[in-house]
């Protein structure tokens, strides 16, 4: 391994380029014994920037700005940023070889849209038809992010090989609505309507469905006795109300859930069917447009050398066809890129963001003539991926706080997030959930895919217990296997009632070095939709309490020792609030306190949903 601040190992014909002297790691004091590694060849690699800068002219020109029409070409550039893209990474990697993913093209992902949304239909129409309740919020976004950590298809985004067939996930947060969803209560009218509500659904469902003698006579007597006692108590207080309801739910609720259990089933299955006809769908268009092309789907793999390299982003094997143009015009602040009137929109300060992503890892496109189209791909997905509702899927992509990773970096080395995208990432070099879309923007992949031999690294993932249970599995294979410095420091919510299994294994793990606990409302993260959000919303308040903890091997602990003093400075990281290095001006009172109030709608969603969800998760 080159010195830190050395130059990588390259071929003559990729410039070598020195690192910056506040890029290098803090010094542990500890020698350790490092690998050889090589840079990868990258013959055809972009000129890479070195700091934010007015996209170039052939990207004006595909935005129909002239670069001689100076304060057209001012709303490319940025003007609050929220990353360093000049961080180089400490992540070691074997040499791997392409992925046989088939290239992304505007068709294809119009396509999958359309049909995403139209399977998000169906869920809503099952639940309400089968079950008359609606679709747990965002259980259909989850459904997605746990299917794929068992999905063997070939689909980036829909499940179509999947074992079990029945996604523990969704079918653990219908069963938790049945028969009605419990909502937090504030007054006593409205715990007496919930405690009346929940005895009727209990009923009207154990009559309707087919249900044992045993079962029917256990609910229909606790319903009665409910109904009796709401007749005769008119003094009861909210905590009456509310401790009688989880009786009742206590008494009633298996039965209910044995009555419930094979419609739900049922819908959990229908939902995994129907994706699976529309992957196929999918992918005949795909094929179709690469034998247009005269585009092989089938590649040999190529002779990959057993050398050890710095990490870089995930390439792919088969050629791109050539893709349609996209528009694009510049609304105030906001890039508007539209493809056959499907329109997705970017911050000027996140679409310069992407070009300079662009600019740094992507190898076949020298012109720029595909940097819309693939624009426009990734913020479809994306879009698709975590819905179109107001604030829907910003909880499971909230990023840390800038100041956070300042801290991370600079005291223990940090220079890679296992959980990102283009939109949200920090560094330049992260790990995300589709390589088709984000690898001309600098992903390595997916993380349960990326096998690193060395690094410090970040992982914030999306709160999904499945995803997160596998999160753990990967860690501790990656630091058993490795005798060089590595270090994963997590950020994950202290569930404990019950305690998820990630966080109890990760508690157990005999790689655990620290842990701290931050509480509620006591810090922030960046929301998920900070690439098109107002600046004002950019940061919200975190409702539960948040978990960080250093897993390492002791090569990474040697190096990177959450040390009492380090420790210090990255709680006092969390001290800077978003929310004032937002706000433009003076540091006022009033400034402040209205940035507070215009955030606090959003925090009451968020919460609410964060805990419907863990609620969720904990039946």
């Amino acid at each position: 391994m080159p010195a830190e601040g050395g130059v990588l190992e390259t071929t003559p014909e990729s410039k070598p380029r020195k690192r910056r002297l506040s890029e290098e790691v803090q010094p542990s004091g500890n020698s350790v014994k490092k690998p050889k590694v090589d840079g990868p060849g990258n013959p055809t690699a972009q000129p890479v920037p070195s700091s934010p800068s007015i996209p170039g002219t052939p990207i004006l020109k595909l935005c129909g700005i002239t670069p001689e029409d100076k304060q057209q070409a001012a709303l490319l550039r940025p003007t609050e940023v929220y990353w360093d893209l000049d961080i180089q990474t400490n992540a070691v990697i074997k040499q791997r070889a392409p992925s046989e993913v088939l290239p992304l093209h505007p068709e294809v992902e119009l396509l999958r849209s359309q049909l995403i949304l139209k399977l998000r239909q169906h869920y809503r129409e099952l639940c309400q038809q089968r079950e008359g309740i609606d679709p747990p919020r965002e259980s259909f976004n989850r459904w997605m992010l746990e299917r794929k950590v068992v999905d063997k298809g070939t689909d980036p985004l829909l499940p179509s090989n999947c074992e079990p067939v029945v996604s523990p996930s969704m079918f653990r947060e219908i069963m938790n609505d049945i028969p009605i969803r419990l909502s937090r209560i504030k007054f006593r009218e409205e715990a007496k309507r919930l405690l009346f509500k929940y005895a009727e659904a209990a009923k009207r469902l154990i009559e309707s469905r087919s249900a044992s003698p045993d079962s029917r006579k256990v609910v229909k007597w606790n319903v009665e006795d409910t109904f009796s006692w709401l007749r005769r108590d008119h003094s009861a207080s909210k905590e009456d109300y509310m401790d009688r309801l989880e009786h009742l739910r206590k008494q009633c609720g298996p039965h209910v859930s044995a009555a419930a259990k094979d419609s739900v089933e049922g819908i959990c299955s229908k939902i995994y069917h129907i994706s699976l006809e529309y992957v196929k769908r999918i992918r005949e268009k795909h094929l179709a447009i690469l034998k247009e092309h005269n585009i092989s789907a089938e590649v040999e793999a190529p002779e990959v050398q057993d050398r050890l390299v710095y990490c870089y982003p995930v390439r792919l094997a088969i050629p791109s066809p050539p893709v349609p143009s996209v528009e694009m015009h510049v609304e105030n602040n906001v890039a508007c890129v539209r493809y056959k009137g499907e329109m997705v929109k970017v911050s000027r300060n996140y679409f310069s963001k992407l070009w300079l992503l662009y600019r740094y890892s992507c190898i076949d496109d020298s012109g720029c003539e595909r940097f819309l189209p693939r624009v426009w791909c990734l913020l479809r997905r994306y879009q698709m991926m975590f819905g179109v509702g107001l604030y829907e899927g910003t909880g499971l992509q909230g990023a840390l706080p800038v100041h956070v990773f300042e801290a991370l970096h600079k005291l223990f080395g940090v220079s890679f997030e296992c959980f990102a995208s283009p939109l949200n990432c920090y560094f330049k070099q992260f790990c995300s959930a589709f390589l088709d879309t984000d690898g001309y923007f600098g992903s390595r992949g997916p993380f349960l895919d990326f096998f690193p031999i060395s690094g410090s690294f970040e992982a914030n993932p999306p709160f999904c217990e499945e995803l997160m249970d596998a999160m753990v599995s990967h860690f501790e294979k990656l630091l058993e296997s490795s005798n060089e410095p590595l270090s994963f420091i997590v950020f994950i919510p202290e569930w404990r009632d019950p305690p998820t299994p990630a966080l109890t294994r990760m508690e157990q793990s005999k790689f655990k070095r620290h842990q701290l606990i931050l509480p509620a409302f006591d810090h922030e993260y960046r929301s998920g939709s900070q690439h098109i959000c107002k600046k004002e919303e950019m940061y919200y308040k975190a409702v539960h309490n948040t978990a960080i903890i250093f897993l390492q091997n002791n090569a990474g602990f040697t190096k990177w020792e959450p040390t009492p003093e380090r420790l210090q400075e990255l709680v006092a990281a969390y001290k800077h609030s978003g929310r004032t290095l937002s706000s433009t001006g003076s540091s006022s009172t009033s400034s402040s306190s209205s940035t507070s109030s215009s955030t606090a709608d959003k925090d009451r969603e968020t919460g609410g949903e964060q805990s419907t969800s863990r609620e969720t998760n904990a039946n």
